[in-house]
């Protein structure tokens, strides 16, 4: 620790979490779940992403999109997971205060491009459903490669503004945090400085990141939802519906997850709830995704049962 100037307070370089459980025989538990949810969200995020790369028919703009959702996926349970089972490994809960600001980047600008990716995905949907002549030229590779771009640049300036703003906060005790990884409300708590411009920050951002994206989405799938009806084919609307299902589904998941975590700062101290939600946004949530798309998508179930049998 290291004394602040012109004051006696001391100023923490590292800090404690406090983990999803305190008792050493549910610690074990944990350990074996989470290595299991790692595994498994990689190994199905990885899966999809190689059924998309060998077969030609994926070679499409919507499932182009869905190759950038996975790599994110893997990349935002990557920042959390390996880092907590480590913890629980070696029996240490301290994090270096660079530590945390590194996990507090890496996990904004995973996060904020997924945001504006579902929204990139909503959009495709769209052109395909209600624009279908002029899709190809609305959706070309360039303009699929703008979307991801624009998405990562976005969510590196959010990501960034949000490690400086914090950057610039004192930490001076307790240094202890009811959760199991760091995220911009539990330092808020724990900050012994005003954070108010901080919270006015995270409420402006979350207002274009999460209001304009689900705005965006909303008008986009009654668009859908409006042309899909006039399909006269049962089929067709069966099809239509089918695909649009799994990316609202994915929707309503990361966005209610997300906006229940950051919305709602200074109505309570961290609790258990937080943990829950946390557990959601960061460990089922990338899980989840491989698997409502592939169960739900016939094209992908084929390739990757050609790959697992080998044909």
């Amino acid at each position: 620790m290291d004394q602040t100037a012109g004051t006696n307070r001391t100023a923490l370089t590292e800090f404690i979490l406090l983990g999803l459980v305190e008792s050493e025989k549910l610690q074990s538990l944990v350990f074996v779940l989470f290595l299991f949810a790692y595994m498994v969200t990689v190994g199905g995020n990885l899966s999809v992403l190689t059924a998309i790369l060998v077969e030609p028919k994926l070679h499409t703009p919507m499932y182009f999109f869905l190759g950038n959702l996975s790599v994110l996926d893997v990349g935002c349970i990557t920042v959390i997971v390996p880092p907590m089972v480590g913890r629980l490994l070696f029996h240490k809960r301290t994090i270096s205060y660079d530590a945390c600001l590194s996990q507090l980047f890496f996990f904004h600008l995973l996060g904020g491009t997924d945001c504006f990716l579902l929204t990139a995905m909503a959009y495709d949907r769209f052109l395909a459903i209600c624009r279908p002549l002029t899709y190809s030229t609305h959706m070309s590779q360039e303009v699929q490669r703008i979307l991801v771009a624009m998405s990562w640049a976005c969510a590196f300036t959010n990501a960034m503004t949000h490690t400086t703003a914090v950057s610039t906060l004192n930490f001076c005790g307790p240094s202890e945090v009811n959760h199991f990884y760091y995220d911009l409300p539990q330092l808020f708590q724990i900050s012994c400085s005003s954070t108010q411009l901080n919270e006015l920050v995270l409420f402006v951002t979350g207002l274009i990141l999460a209001g304009t994206p689900v705005v965006l989405i909303i008008i986009s799938y009654i668009h859908v939802a409006a042309a899909v009806l006039q399909i006269r084919s049962v089929e067709g609307r069966k099809k239509a519906f089918s695909t649009c299902g799994s990316h609202l589904t994915v929707v309503c998941l990361f966005y209610g997850t997300g906006i229940f975590n950051y919305m709602r700062l200074g109505s309570e101290k961290a609790s258990d709830k937080d943990k829950g939600v946390g557990l959601v946004n960061t460990v089922i949530n990338p899980m989840l995704n491989p698997l409502i798309y592939s169960l739900r998508n016939s094209d992908v179930q084929g390739v990757l049962w050609r790959i697992l049998v080998g044909r």
